[in-house]
């Protein structure tokens, strides 16, 4: 049987293919903007057919209809990261929150959370049957490969994108549902002087023929901004964005330098605006690779001048950083953060850098803290930081002692803040 026959053997609805879903099965949806829309809005039309049926997913982005309080009771959601659709049903306890680095997913996949269902987004097949996973390759490609039954969207608007292990071929998909919807996008982050300020901070450690790892957001789009001088850069990052896609074109990013993978751009998913959809469709310079490759401290650690950019939420006098709880609420997750800050930590000239604004609650409260809130999930531990960032300035606190640190974190305080950290610490570090 050719794969063009196999292909409109498997073609289906996405009323029909959810059929396959069973009560209490365990379903694993892809994330990000590779979320499959169509099926995640036909679950919940038909959530009365449903009881006790197990979702893990990651960041969802779109409206999220099955993780709404109206299906409570028949989805029960279980993620690693939370975001706006996925944050009251963690409040009101109808799902659950797994702590896990990234890079750890697909190993928990099959163990910790079985897989009967595989829900993936795809681009249309190439000449010879293979679909790409398009903007999320992450775990969609371990959960398909694990799962008893695969149900994809066919989304002809999904980028066709390129790397080895970031394909799937029809054969290898049961029930396949073609569709044509724009990916959801996420608009870029407002920018203001603050965040031009840390962005030109962060650039200036920030070597000629650095490899990067950013995210998503205003202060990444200003670290990207503030690059036009430097040359040879790389790219090796969970996640591609668009702010990438100018400094490609002017020449800056050009991954020349780069030990493995000499010439590519390197991700585990894509998500943004149709800039980078765009961008990354049938370019052979870009490569999704599954994420416990990507986010492998020892893969990242290979490149020379790794540089690892996040963002937090607060810090505290020693160092600590809290990147995904407002004390015992759980507002993210720990994503890659952990994996990026320890692959630089083993690269020849990594750094690590963790990049916020001074105060949160337009201005209301510190960012930097003398101690974290009560109940708080300490991301990454104060022996792993290497530079914290805010507009006023950069606070160098690997090799440094406890006291030192307090003294360069206050130093970068917004100053309204600066003598009460001072009062509040002072009888431990005579600051």
């Amino acid at each position: 049987m050719s794969w063009k026959e196999e292909y409109r053997s498997r073609v289906t609805t996405a009323t029909k293919a959810v059929k396959a879903i069973k009560d209490d099965d365990y379903v694993v949806f892809a994330e990000t903007a590779g979320v499959p829309q169509l099926i995640a809005k036909t679950l919940a039309e038909h959530k009365e057919d449903y009881h006790h049926v197990h979702i893990y997913h990651m960041l969802t982005l779109g409206d999220g209809p099955h993780i709404t309080p109206e299906c409570y009771g028949h989805f029960h959601h279980i993620t690693n990261f939370v975001g706006s659709n996925s944050r009251q049903a963690i409040m009101d306890r109808q799902a659950d929150f797994m702590p896990c680095f990234f890079k750890d997913v697909p190993a928990m996949l099959g163990d910790a959370f079985p897989v009967d269902v595989a829900v993936i987004t795809v681009s249309n097949p190439d000449m010879d049957g293979y679909c790409s996973f398009g903007v999320s390759c992450d775990y969609a490609k371990t959960a398909a490969a694990k799962a008893k039954v695969v149900i994809a969207e066919m989304n002809e608007m999904t980028p066709f994108t390129f790397g080895p292990q970031n394909k799937i071929h029809v054969s290898e998909i049961d029930h396949i549902v073609p569709c044509a919807y724009r990916l959801p996008e996420i608009p870029p982050a407002r920018m203001g002087n603050v965040e031009r300020n840390i962005g030109l901070h962060c650039a200036s450690l920030i070597q000629d023929g650095s490899c990067l790892q950013l995210g998503i957001g205003a202060i990444p789009d200003a670290v990207l901004l503030s690059l036009g001088d430097k040359k040879d850069l790389g790219i090796h990052t969970e996640m591609l964005s668009d702010g990438v896609v100018d400094l490609v074109e002017a020449g800056v990013i050009n991954n020349a330098r780069k030990n493995i993978h000499n010439g590519k751009m390197v991700s585990t998913f894509i998500m943004g605006t149709r800039k980078i959809y765009d961008f990354v469709d049938n370019n052979p310079n870009v490569e999704l690779y599954p994420v416990d490759y990507v986010n492998d401290p020892w893969v990242i650690g290979r490149h020379d001048n790794m540089v690892s950019i996040n963002s937090c939420i607060e810090v505290d006098l020693m160092g600590q950083v809290v990147a995904e709880t407002f004390g015992l609420q759980q507002f993210s997750g720990t994503g890659g953060q952990v994996d990026f800050v320890r692959g630089a930590a083993l690269s020849k000239g990594g750094i690590s850098i963790m990049a916020m604004p001074s105060t949160g609650a337009k201005g209301k409260v510190s960012r930097i803290v003398p101690f974290l809130a009560q109940g708080a999930a300490v991301t990454t531990p104060r022996n792993e930081v290497d530079y914290v960032i805010t507009e006023y300035g950069i606070a160098k606190l690997k090799g440094k002692t406890l006291r030192e640190r307090a003294l360069d974190l206050v130093r970068v305080a917004h100053p309204d803040f600066r003598d009460e950290l001072k009062k509040t610490f002072s009888t431990r570090f005579d600051i």
